[in-house]
């Protein structure tokens, strides 16, 4: 047994990769048969993510939660600053701002609306739940964008870990939501075509939520939408670490 932990311990990252890797493919494996693709899998992922990370912190009680397990060190560099930033930049590969500006002055409106609104959204619940300082206010409303802009922003700002997991929590929340109504919504809102599916993207901002909901109510408005919502995660990035916790810090 020894020598299994120690070769786990030396192989660390490849070892943390394979976990992951089957977390994913049974979390797909629900979508589809459980959920008939209407919840994501990466949705059900990240929930899976967070109940053993959880878990694993009552285990171990220290400050690398499942990386404090022996075999599971690796887990430490996998979810590290280098490839959570790695993550986020690979997923504005291959969007081009040209293209994006082919829905004109509204396109771009929609990527700060967007951000603006789901921000405010988080926020407002955030202050009615008790939680008054400007860091954490910030981080969970930028969770309130996406999954992936509240755990940045926090980070930058040194919100607490349990902040952390608020604003990633309220990002899988929107993300099902998002999921689950598009396909509802669509009809009434003119979601048909590509113009419409990046402004629609540029409001959601989820990537994974956006690009579910609308593979279930047109697939050829994927790449449209999920275009636009990759900018906006860049966006969201951009201005909650920066301005709106500035005008956060102003208010209160």
């Amino acid at each position: 047994m020894e020598y299994i932990i120690t070769f786990l311990d030396k192989n660390g990252l490849v070892f943390a990769f394979l976990v992951t890797g089957l977390i994913m493919y049974f979390s797909e494996g629900i979508s589809k048969n459980l959920t008939r693709g209407k919840i994501p899998g990466s949705a059900i992922s990240i929930f899976m993510g967070l109940v053993l990370a959880y878990f694993a912190g009552l285990e171990t009680l220290g400050k690398k939660g499942i990386a404090d397990i022996p075999g599971f060190s690796g887990f430490e560099i996998m979810g590290g600053p280098m490839f959570r930033d790695f993550a986020i930049v690979s997923t504005a590969m291959g969007a081009s701002f040209a293209i994006i500006k082919k829905t004109g002055p509204i396109g771009v409106l929609s990527l700060f609306l967007g951000v603006i609104i789901s921000f405010a959204a988080g926020v407002i619940i955030a202050y009615a739940m008790g939680i008054t300082d400007a860091e954490s206010l910030t981080t969970i409303g930028a969770g309130a964008c996406t999954f992936v802009v509240g755990p940045v922003t926090g980070t930058a700002l040194g919100a607490s870990s349990d902040i952390i997991a608020i604003s990633i929590a309220a990002g899988v929340v929107k993300s099902i939501l998002v999921t689950i109504g598009t396909p509802l919504i669509a009809p009434y809102i003119g979601l048909k075509t590509p113009q419409s599916a990046m402004i629609f993207g540029g409001l959601m901002g989820t990537t994974s939520g956006t690009a579910a909901g609308l593979a279930a109510t047109d697939p050829k408005l994927v790449p449209y939408g999920a275009m636009t919502a990759t900018f906006y995660t860049g966006l969201g990035c951009l201005m909650c670490p920066s301005v709106l916790y500035f005008l956060m810090r102003a208010i209160l």
